[in-house]
């Protein structure tokens, strides 16, 4: 069942306070209570059902919206109607960096993030946003919903209103532009690409020899269009979905990063549930990812046929010079205990 609201984030934003007031009130809604979500930030009268809101930059057709969508009815029916979800893609409420905001000051329940944002609030997550750390999605999805491995790094957000719940497979991401095919390094040079707003992947664009923007993604097609950017970097699903093999024909096949996208919550909201209900909510996303990595295999190649034919090329790069070229920001990168002992983690896991 598809069941998005077009809620703006001048909305959330304007009820943000109220968000506020009603949490240090010690108001915030628990399992029993008569209260839903209402895309604003307050509560309202509706059965039993706490209806939480996901905040999502795709559309409706990403295996991330449509596994959560899934999620959602049954959530609803294992809870017996305490708890529903409901998500909102295309960037209704926002971009990716301002959701987490709404999340933080708990206007706002969950959102999906990318990886690279959360280095804003605890460096060391840049271990699973550098180039070339995971072999496979499968290797992927295994070390980073390990608890093991990840606990600590995800419990350490905690204190400022970020929970991180569970980490999706993003695709694999590769360089596409309006000018050229791009073969090596050199290749990119005077071009400026979007990137994800973190210092991680603006180094990683530099060392790849671009010039590294970040923005949102719902800028990016017009950016190009109008010529402030040569291109963007981002999986098949992303370039044909968001139609940006119309303005930059050119896919190279870099593949020069695999990092995950966080689904994110409130601990209020969260700590609220029972522990029961965490623990049926915990095995629906274990459910979700595993129906999420097999839609990604069924739409890429659907992806790289509607980017043909709206014009698109697909080629291969020098592998080899892009590996050697970013290599040194790994190393540059793994500058603590913590981020030296996962990434050995990560890398033992692809062995």
């Amino acid at each position: 069942m598809r069941r998005n609201k077009a809620v703006s984030i001048t909305a959330l934003i304007g009820m943000s306070m109220l968000a506020l007031s009603a949490c240090s009130a010690g108001t915030t809604p628990t399992p029993g209570e008569t209260t839903t979500s209402t895309g604003g930030g307050e509560t309202a009268a509706s059965g039993d059902t706490l209806v939480m809101k996901v905040a999502f930059n795709q559309p409706e057709t990403h295996p991330q919206y449509i596994v959560m969508d899934e999620l959602g009815d049954k959530l609803k029916e294992a809870t017996d109607g305490r708890y529903d979800v409901e998500v909102y893609p295309n960037e209704t409420l926002g971009a990716q960096r301002e959701t987490i905001e709404l999340v933080q000051a708990g206007t706002l329940e969950m959102a999906y993030v990318a990886g690279p944002l959360l280095e804003n609030f605890n460096p060391d997550f840049v271990v699973f946003n550098l180039p070339f750390a995971f072999d496979s999605p499968e290797q992927q999805s295994k070390v980073t919903n390990d608890p093991e491995i990840v606990g600590d790094l995800y419990s350490s957000l905690e204190d400022q209103g970020i929970k991180v719940i569970s980490a999706f497979h993003g695709g694999v991401r590769s360089v596409y532009n309006s000018v050229k095919p791009i073969n090596t390094p050199a290749d990119l040079k005077g071009m400026k690409i979007r990137v994800i707003e973190s210092d991680t992947n603006i180094e990683m664009m530099s060392l790849m020899g671009g010039t590294g923007t970040p923005m949102g993604q719902g800028e990016v097609y017009t950016a190009i269009q109008s010529g402030i950017l040569e291109g963007a970097e981002n999986n098949e699903l992303i370039y044909s979905n968001l139609k940006h093999a119309e303005v930059a024909k050119y896919y190279s096949y870099t593949r020069h990063l695999m990092f995950p996208d966080y689904l994110i919550i409130n601990p209020t909201v969260y700590n609220a549930m029972s522990e029961e209900d965490q623990g049926v909510f915990s095995d629906l996303l274990a459910e979700a990812r595993v129906h999420e990595a097999e839609l990604w295999k069924e739409q890429v190649g659907d992806a790289v046929t509607a980017a043909e034919a709206a014009g698109a090329t697909f080629n291969e790069v020098d592998s080899e010079a892009f590996a050697a070229a970013i290599k040194p920001l790994t190393e540059k990168k793994l500058t603590t205990d913590v981020t030296k002992k996962i990434y050995d983690q990560v890398r033992a896991a692809g062995k």
